[in-house]
């Protein structure tokens, strides 16, 4: 099976570099095949231009094997901090670029009329690891989780991924190592789970 494990964190040797890498490690010790994208380590460009947004635009090599390994992707995992109730924008623009209509969704018409998004994408799985410093609960209280909708319901539920599970760790600022390394425990046990649901 094939895994696009995609980070997005600016700092070299933070806890999400640490999830990504726990992730990838999971993946290759079942011998799954991992495409791996560090989006900063990589100066992604997440600014969309005019001459991208036809559907049979011709595309820089870089995205277009940003494009061809998420279609050919069997699951995906998805590491970022929450910064704003969202993604960092690096990683909001790889979704605009590489997430394309005609690619990894289309609209159909619908009963009514209506455009009706029907999703392209091969993969059937995903997981999602987020950081942040408030608490869960809280940003569920007073927010209504943005990023649990953004990524299950927009990004996900476009693209015709139906199975979406997240790990959500706070508050990471004053977390010791101990917790840490619980979270990473986590993380393999999550990562396992996602190969063991694709047949």
């Amino acid at each position: 099976m094939k895994y696009s494990v995609i980070l997005a964190h600016p700092t070299p040797g933070s806890f999400n570099h640490a999830i990504a890498e726990t992730v990838v490690r999971c993946l290759r010790a079942r011998e799954q095949e991992v495409f791996f994208h560090d989006l900063y380590a990589e100066n992604f460009d997440p600014v969309m231009p005019a001459r991208e947004i036809a559907r049979d635009a011709v595309l820089d090599p870089v995205l277009e094997r940003h494009c061809d390994e998420i279609g050919s992707a069997d699951g995906i995992v998805i590491v970022h901090p929450n910064w704003w109730s969202q993604p960092p924008a690096i990683l909001k623009g790889w979704v605009d670029r590489a997430l394309r209509a005609g690619r990894a969704y289309t609209f159909v018409a619908g009963e009514n009329g209506e455009g009706k998004a029907v999703g392209l994408l091969k993969a059937k799985t995903a997981l999602v690891i987020t950081t942040a410093n408030t608490p869960q609960e809280k940003e569920v209280a007073l927010l209504g989780d943005p990023l649990g909708l953004f990524w299950e319901k927009v990004v996900c539920g476009l693209c015709g991924i139906r199975d979406v599970r997240r790990l959500v760790f706070t508050p990471v600022i004053i977390s010791q190592p101990e917790q840490r390394a619980a979270w990473l425990r986590q993380v393999e046990t999550a990562t396992f789970s996602l190969i063991d649901r694709l047949p």
